[in-house]
């Protein structure tokens, strides 16, 4: 089966949500909650993480995770199975309490992130939990806004920086801000290739700049695909004309654009084994 592609770069920003299996409830009183947040903490130190914004529902959690290096995968491990393992210990259960992996999307910070720290404290609003997010006691809505003094782990300037230079001023401008997104859809509708949110040619910036081959056809047609040029603009007639330009592009879109030697080999009307050997053959005279 497919798996989801794990993106990590250094200064990559991430929505990050993890459900619990089945649905079920992760979290069954408050003792939970303050146990997660411990695990989190805790884990945000180790890994050199800031945490621009979080809520913990009922039976999942939302994330807003900036990494200054590429290592959300084994934090978000460390993070998952310690309060898994907790969890069950403490209730006395046997069994998965997360549902499958951990689910991340790569964020452009500069035009997505305000967005979604308002996105992601308005959940419980969202669910007719609470009518207003101050009510909302497990988000990082309250520190934000200054009601609460914010955990060690949250980064509350990065937020209230986009609005005013004063923190109180800044503080009521972001709640002005969330008010006003009530209604708003949600922003996954801009989602490109279901991993990547940002403004037109940001997949393709970073599917350039720091993805590799690795395993990527175990990955979903539609992540690989995110950003890439199509077949069609990678073999125009005036490549196809001159046999050494094409061996380089058939190159580049097995190496660089992810396509598989039968996709490419489908476009070019030549078989997979002959697209295997040119890939080879070019990569030895580099």
């Amino acid at each position: 089966m497919a798996r989801s592609l794990r993106v990590q770069y250094p200064g990559a920003v991430y929505h990050i949500s993890s459900r619990g299996n089945s649905r079920q409830d992760i979290y069954l009183d408050e003792k939970d909650r303050l146990r997660f947040l411990k695990f989190l903490d805790s884990t945000i130190k180790r890994y050199g993480w800031s945490c621009h914004a979080y809520c913990l529902m009922t039976n999942h959690f939302h994330l807003l995770i900036e990494t200054p290096e590429p290592n959300l995968a084994p934090g978000m491990k460390r993070l998952n199975s310690r309060y898994a393992l907790s969890f069950n210990k403490r209730h006395q259960r046997i069994g998965h309490v997360l549902q499958g992996r951990y689910h991340s999307i790569v964020v452009e910070k500069h035009s997505y992130l305000l967005e979604l720290c308002r996105y992601v404290v308005l959940n419980p609003v969202r669910a007719k939990l609470v009518e207003n997010p101050e009510e909302w006691f497990w988000s990082s809505y309250r520190a934000t806004v200054g009601i609460i003094r914010p955990e060690s782990f949250l980064t509350v300037d990065w937020i209230l920086g986009q609005f005013a230079k004063g923190k109180r001023n800044a503080a009521r401008l972001y709640a002005d801000f969330v008010r006003q997104g009530y209604d708003r859809s949600p922003p996954w509708e801009q989602l490109e290739g279901g991993i990547f949110l940002g403004e037109e040619g940001f997949a393709q910036t970073v599917r350039e700049q720091f993805l590799v081959r690795s395993d990527s056809v175990a990955v979903p047609r539609v992540q690989r695909g995110a950003g890439r040029p199509s077949l069609e603009d990678l073999f125009p007639k005036s490549i196809l004309k001159c046999k050494s330009r094409r061996n380089r592009k058939i190159t580049e879109a097995f190496e660089s654009h992810l396509y598989t030697q039968s996709e490419i080999g489908d476009k070019l009307r030549l078989h997979p084994a002959s697209i295997s050997r040119i890939i080879k053959d070019w990569k030895g005279k580099c």
